[in-house]
């Protein structure tokens, strides 16, 4: 088996992931030389604060998807929408192309990320059968993907801003937009805390 950067007394950073030998005999945390990020073999409290931080975004998708997303006001009748309503007045709409980025954005990636998270986070404990690469792959397509859970949150801003009418149409964000927006920051915070290192460490003890 090749040995591991660890074992070489190297350290790769978690953030731009230069592997670099961090100098010996100083008492100050060595700091990359490229991003400037502080060096940590393995992230102090990555499962735990992995653990937490998907937990809370579990518990808050619930009223993200319950609570009304934006609330529009024509004439005076005030009119919530949720996300999974907005979609399917877009189909009744006959716009499908609009409705599926709504779904894929709002409701399907942000399930999908917390799932990955999940497995990963469950594998460390449970054997999982992905290979370790595979996980390793899945944990940066993970990453990628989470900034897009926002497209919802983006359309109503643009909609607030644009869609003011005094007295005749307004629409103002729900609190459901907020518990939103508290999903997707708490996914990419738990996805950037899950040093995926510690799945090549326990391939290694296998």
């Amino acid at each position: 088996m090749m040995p591991r950067a660890r074992d070489l007394g190297l350290i790769s950073c978690h953030l731009c992931k230069l592997v670099v030998r961090p100098p010996q005999g100083i008492d100050t945390p060595a700091r990359c030389p490229r991003c400037g990020s502080e060096l940590h073999s393995r992230l102090p409290n990555s499962l735990s604060r992995t653990w937490a931080l998907l937990i809370a975004s579990m518990i808050l998708y619930i009223p993200a998807n319950v609570l009304p997303i934006m609330k529009t006001t024509v004439l005076g009748t005030e009119n919530p929408s949720t996300i999974l309503s907005g979609v399917v007045y877009f189909i009744d709409e006959g716009d499908w192309l609009l409705a599926l980025v709504i779904f894929t954005a709002s409701v399907l990636v942000p399930v999908l990320k917390m799932l990955s998270l999940l497995y990963l986070l469950l594998t460390l404990r449970y054997r999982g059968r992905l290979h370790t690469l595979h996980r390793s792959r899945l944990h940066r397509v993970t990453e990628l993907i989470g900034r897009w859970s926002m497209v919802d949150v983006f359309v109503i801003g643009i909609l607030t801003a644009l869609v003011q009418m005094g007295m005749l149409t307004s629409i103002e964000p729900g609190m459901g937009a907020l518990a939103f927006a508290a999903v997707v920051i708490l996914t990419m915070f738990a996805a950037e805390g899950f040093d995926s290192r510690l799945l090549w460490d326990q391939e290694c003890r296998q």
